[in-house]
Order: structure tokens, then C-alpha cells, then sequence
């Protein structure tokens, strides 16, 4: 049987309708304005695909208002059951590399080979508004028109701790809608990485040609982070040189610790404009998933990432909930002041504080 076809059956989404759901109970929450939400109608049109839907619920998890914040919560464990039958990719690169678009091609790949995509964008977020600035929609338009994707920013409201809650949870809304393969982007920068790698299944770093001056500025912790390097744009005069880069890789990799128990890092070369080596990465990912799932260690890796998202969250509710409390607003106030003006050690400024 032809490779690509086989493709088909590696992954299989969440059926995109659910008899049972319209079954539970219709609950409305009243918002302030007076409008009720309909939980129920929003979990149905989500778990039917719709991408209309699916945006709504995803606003409803990103708002800060609490109403919303408890309807999010309320429709998320509703939909909980049917998530995490999806591959979840990461995706990094260093500037230039082409990471939109490279992501537009795999995605116009899958989609073609049958599979539902949803490409999660983490954007830096204006500190005005809290919206985000770099558009993705505009960024991939071929892709943003495609019915089988569906694209989305994810703004970080100018900390990357957001990405722990908001992303993970936008990913499981996607998983709920029926999309099979999540793609989830950085902006290429600190310590968004390990944060996405921290949800996602496989992890690939985008290069451009000419390793040897690419690994003078490139982090040792950003390779080991990674399960493939894709070296972007090998296309026309590139095309050797991004051979002799892929190779040169290859021959670093070895001296590196895997990302991934059990599985070599590897790396290749793919070409965007030329639509060149991008079906080889979609074949090396379903390689990955048979590897590590046969080893045991995709279940394990998926279990500690929940753990690790857990304590995060514990981490972000107890300062949330902390500072909420505004005789506590007033107390931080004034020992940060006397520990500014060298009155208070900061250790015992914090003792006074938790007192």
C-alpha cells in the first residue's frame, strides 16, 4: 500500500458527533448583562465541529471575567471525556526561519491527507489591550480558509505563565472538536520553548543553512529540547548547502542527550516554497508516535505533563487568590516600600507577610 495513503489510519480523531451529549440536562449561566449562556449548546456545537462554536468556547476559557471563567470551567469538564486523541506538535525556530510558513504547508499536507488540524499560536500580547499582535490569521490565509483547520492565536497578556492554562485548555477544546493533529507554535523566543514542550507530544526546531554559524548563537538547551531539526528553505542555491548543514547536525547530534527516551533526534531538510521534505516530517512524526507509544513512554510523558500542569496551576490560582485579597493588595504595598528604602531584609519582609 502507497506510504502516504497509509497516513489515513495512523491517527484517529474523536468522532465529530456524540448522541449522548444532547442528553444532559441544559444548563444556562446568567451573565451580568442578563444573558444566559447556554453550556450545553456551546459543548454540542463544539463537539459537532463547529469552528464557530469552538471560538466561543475558547473566548469563554480566556476571559478573565469569573462568570466566564466558571462557564469555561464547567464546559471544558464537560467535554473532557472526549480529549487527548490528537498528536500535539510544538513547533520553534529561530528568527527567520519560516516557521508560518512552513506551518501553513504541513497543515495544507494533513488536511489533505484526511486530518483535522488546529494551530495554536503562542503571540506575545499587546500590553494595552491584552489582544494579540502578530495576526496568525493573516500570517497563513490559505490555511485560515481551509475547512478541515482551524487557527488561533493565543495570546500570553505579557507572561508566559498564561500559556500553562490558556493553551493547554484551548488544546483540549480542539481535541473535543474532533482535530486529530494540534500544532501548536512559539514565538521563537526564552523560555517559551520549554514551556511548550512541556504540552506537546514531539517538538521540532527550524533552521536555516550554514550550521556552523547557526550553532554559534543557538542555546545547547534548545537542541536537547528538540526530537527533530528541520533545516527551512531548501530550495534553490540552498538546496546543497542545506544538505551539508543536515549532515553537519547529524554529526553534533550524537554528542547530545535525546529529548525523548528511546528516540534519536533526528534531522532533515524541507523546503516550504518547493513543498519539498515536508511529507518526510509528517512520515518521521508517525514514526516518533510508533517508537515512543510503543515503549510506553507517550502515556507516561502525558501523565507527568498533566502533573507538571497541575502544580503550575495550583501555583497561579494561590497568587491570583492572594492578591485578590485587598487588605493583602495594601500589606505588599507597604513592606515592598520599606524593603525599597533598605528597612526590612526581603526575607523577613515575606515572614511578616505570611504571618
Amino acid at each position: 500500500m502507497d506510504r502516504e495513503k497509509t497516513t489515513r489510519h495512523v491517527l484517529k480523531g474523536v468522532p465529530a458527533t456524540h448522541d449522548g451529549m444532547s442528553a444532559a440536562p441544559r444548563k444556562k449561566f446568567r451573565k451580568p448583562g442578563g444573558q444566559a449562556t447556554d453550556i450545553t449548546e456551546i459543548a454540542e456545537g463544539v463537539r459537532n465541529g463547529s469552528r464557530l462554536f469552538l471560538g466561543k468556547a475558547i473566548t469563554l476559557l480566556e476571559s478573565s471575567n469569573p462568570s466566564h471563567k466558571r462557564e469555561g470551567q464547567e464546559l471544558l469538564n464537560r467535554l473532557l471525556p472526549f480529549t487527548g486523541n490528537s498528536v500535539r506538535i510544538g513547533i520553534t525556530g529561530v528568527p527567520g526561519a519560516g516557521k508560518s510558513t512552513f506551518i501553513e504547508t504541513f497543515g495544507e499536507l494533513l488536511t489533505g491527507l484526511g486530518h483535522r488540524v488546529a494551530v495554536l499560536a503562542i503571540d506575545p500580547s499587546s500590553s494595552l489591550t491584552g489582544g494579540s499582535i502578530l495576526g496568525d490569521k493573516t500570517r497563513m490565509e490559505q490555511l485560515a480558509r481551509n475547512p478541515h483547520a482551524f487557527i488561533r492565536p493565543s495570546p500570553t497578556a505579557g507572561t508566559l505563565g498564561g500559556v500553562h492554562k490558556k493553551t493547554r485548555e484551548t488544546m483540549l477544546l480542539c481535541e473535543a472538536a474532533g482535530y486529530d493533529v494540534i500544532l501548536v507554535e512559539t514565538v521563537g523566543v526564552g523560555q517559551s520553548e520549554t514551556l511548550v514542550r512541556g504540552m506537546v507530544d514531539i517538538f521540532l526546531l527550524l533552521v536555516l543553512t550554514g550550521a556552523g554559524d547557526e550553532l554559534q548563537g543557538m542555546k545547547k538547551g534548545i537542541l536537547e529540547l528538540s526530537d527533530a531539526l528541520i533545516v527551512h528553505k531548501a530550495d534553490g542555491d540552498n538546496a546543497r548547502l542545506a544538505k551539508k548543514t543536515v549532515a553537519e547536525y547529524r554529526g553534533m547530534l550524537h554528542f547530545l542527550q535525546p529529548a525523548t527516551p528511546g528516540w534519536k533526534t533526528a534531522a532533515l531538510a524541507a523546503s516550504s516554497l518547493e513543498k519539498t521534505g515536508i511529507a518526510e516530517v509528517w512520515h518521521l512524526a508517525e514514526e516518533f508516535q510508533r517508537t515512543v507509544k510503543g515503549s510506553g513512554n507517550w502515556e507516561m510523558r502525558r501523565k507527568s505533563q498533566t502533573r507538571d500542569w497541575f502544580r503550575a496551576m495550583i501555583a497561579d490560582e494561590l497568587h491570583s487568590r492572594f492578591f485578590e485579597d485587598p487588605a493583602k493588595r495594601d500589606r505588599v504595598k507597604k513592606l515592598e516600600m520599606q524593603v525599597v528604602e533598605g528597612e526590612l531584609p526581603v526575607s523577613k519582609a515575606i515572614s511578616l507577610l505570611f504571618e
